[in-house]
């Protein structure tokens, strides 16, 4: 069997704030190896399980978070921040499942850090379904028939893979009491407890069924304001839609809207506060 594994940070145990998943900050480096480790839990799981490629990307701003020389020896491990398919690169079908940790609620609902890829961005749309990372990763991985077996975050994000894929198992590690401030389990129970529940998520894995994306989607996202929509509009293809901050796109499958979504929160990066 074969899994992939994309692992994001906000969502690990532990990390309230920004402190935490800024690399430039002061409790960025402790965060790191709780990252780390919570994988390698995730992995002696699913190598209990008889795994015999576990395939590691780390997902997380530049996406060279993970400490290499620490994660399970029994991994591959993708790492850096220039990826065609961001928090999905290499996922394909190929794959007997994927799992989600260290994933967070996405832009404006309730749990720590909630964010949908950068904070420019209001709401992201296929169709009329909103959804965020979580959301758009799954429709990645439906795209190739792979089912999404396990999320691990904290509750915003578990409520959110609950709403959109029946039966996945979620692992909610902390109870979010703010935006910046949590209720969380001990990282060595945290870890225990992923060990134990991605074996359940193995041989419960035909109960789950792949996120199947429209054909032919459109993706909307909804920007902060209207400069970050005009820089995302830049794009071709793409145009804003009148008397909003919605810049739409119709894309020929999910994979185009994924690459589009991705070159459109960075040219809205470049618009400054004033």
């Amino acid at each position: 069997m074969k899994f992939f594994i994309s692992v994001d940070m906000e969502g690990i145990t532990g990390l309230p704030d920004h402190t935490f998943v800024d690399s430039k900050k002061h409790n960025y480096e402790h965060a790191r190896r709780i990252m780390t480790n919570e994988a390698n839990a995730i992995i002696e799981g699913l190598l209990k399980k008889g795994s015999t490629e576990i395939v590691v990307n780390d997902s997380h701003s530049q996406m060279n978070n993970l400490l290499v020389e620490e994660l399970h020896p029994e991994a591959m491990l993708i790492t850096g921040g220039v990826k065609p398919y961001s928090m999905v690169q290499a996922l394909d079908e190929t794959y007997d499942g994927a799992i989600f940790a260290g994933y967070h609620a996405r832009a404006g609902q309730p749990g720590v850090m909630s964010h949908s890829m950068t904070f420019g961005v209001r709401n992201i749309y296929i169709n009329d379904v909103e959804i965020g990372e979580l959301g758009f990763n799954a429709y990645v991985a439906g795209h190739f028939g792979v089912p999404v077996i396990l999320v691990a975050g904290d509750d915003g994000a578990c409520r959110e893979a609950e709403a959109l894929i029946p039966n996945v198992t979620t692992v909610a590690v902390k109870e979010s009491i703010t935006r910046q401030a949590v209720k969380t389990m001990h990282p060595k129970k945290s870890q225990a407890l992923l060990t134990e529940e991605i074996q359940k998520a193995v041989d419960n894995r035909h109960l789950v069924k792949p996120l199947i994306p429209p054909k032919n989607p459109v993706l909307r996202i909804e920007f902060t304001n209207y400069g970050q929509a005009e820089w995302a509009a830049l794009m071709p293809g793409c145009e804003i839609e009148p008397g909003t901050t919605i810049v739409k796109f119709e894309a020929k499958d999910i994979l185009e809207a994924y690459r589009a979504m991705l070159v459109e929160v960075e040219l809205a990066s470049q618009t400054t506060f004033c």
